[in-house]
């Protein structure tokens, strides 16, 4: 993805705040506290914390959290949903915070989006030595024969590169850690994968699956279109055609040491 269309489908989510906080899962609670070894009172920055779906997981586990949020309308339903948390408006590369402020940064479907180049000296800076960065990723669990289905009639506007638990590890055992420079590097990164679910109907799944950046950012013959295949497809699976059900899901971590 060149910058300019990384750019378009990073700012996409604005629009639809509302129905990503009403949609979009949360994270498991064993993948956050293994990001973080999370001891109480650990100062955490949730970058790119979007409307606070990582966010109230750290805080439920007793963390000191800032969140940063670049989109005014995700921003606004972070502070919404989650009055008593410092929500500040900044970015990966341009972060409202005094060197060494937090122990941790961490990044729920968000680190992808960061430019690293720039980022990357940025979490340094704000980072106190031995602290952790961590990024969080949701993936559907396409081990599960009807979940495999559902990302094959989906296409990767809808279930992208980050959102299988294979692809996942390739695509981020490398790419989106920060480089070596300035006064500060990170040590090897580690990965794992916890499992986790969430409750839909065949309703609701469409509806997490239009909050997705390459579904939002379609014409909108497009992406009627495509959000028909998939209501076709769990129409037609007997897990999904009926009532409530529980969709597979990994969140997987990698985390690594700031030196």
């Amino acid at each position: 993805m060149d910058p300019d269309e990384r750019s378009r489908h990073a700012s996409s989510f604005g629009a639809a705040a509302v129905a990503y906080a009403e949609h979009r899962p949360d994270y498991a609670q064993a993948a956050v506290r293994w990001a973080l070894e999370l001891a109480p009172g650990l100062r955490v920055l949730d970058l790119g914390a979007g409307t606070g779906k990582l966010t109230g997981a750290l805080v439920a586990l007793g963390a000191d959290v800032t969140a940063v949020e670049p989109d005014p309308g995700m921003l606004a339903e972070l502070r919404r949903a989650l009055p008593d948390v410092r929500g500040l408006a900044g970015s990966a590369e341009a972060i409202p915070l005094s060197d060494g402020a937090v122990d941790a940064v961490v990044a729920g479907n968000a680190m992808h989006w960061f430019d690293m180049a720039v980022a990357g000296p940025e979490i340094s800076r704000v980072l106190a030595p031995g602290g952790v960065l961590a990024g969080l990723w949701n993936l559907l669990d396409d081990r599960v024969a009807w979940v495999a289905g559902l990302a094959k009639v989906a296409g990767s506007a809808a279930v992208g590169p980050r959102d299988t638990p294979d692809s996942w590890r390739a695509v981020t055992a490398g790419l989106h850690l920060p480089k070596n420079g300035g006064a500060a590097c990170f040590g090897a990164p580690e990965q794992a994968e916890f499992a986790h679910g969430q409750r839909r109907t065949a309703g609701s799944l469409v509806e997490t699956l239009a909050t997705r950046a390459g579904v939002l950012v379609m014409p909108e013959g497009e992406r009627e279109a495509a959000l028909g295949r998939i209501r076709a497809f769990l129409a037609g699976r007997p897990e999904t055609a009926d009532g409530e059900f529980i969709l597979p899901m990994l969140t997987g971590v990698l985390r690594l040491r700031r030196l």
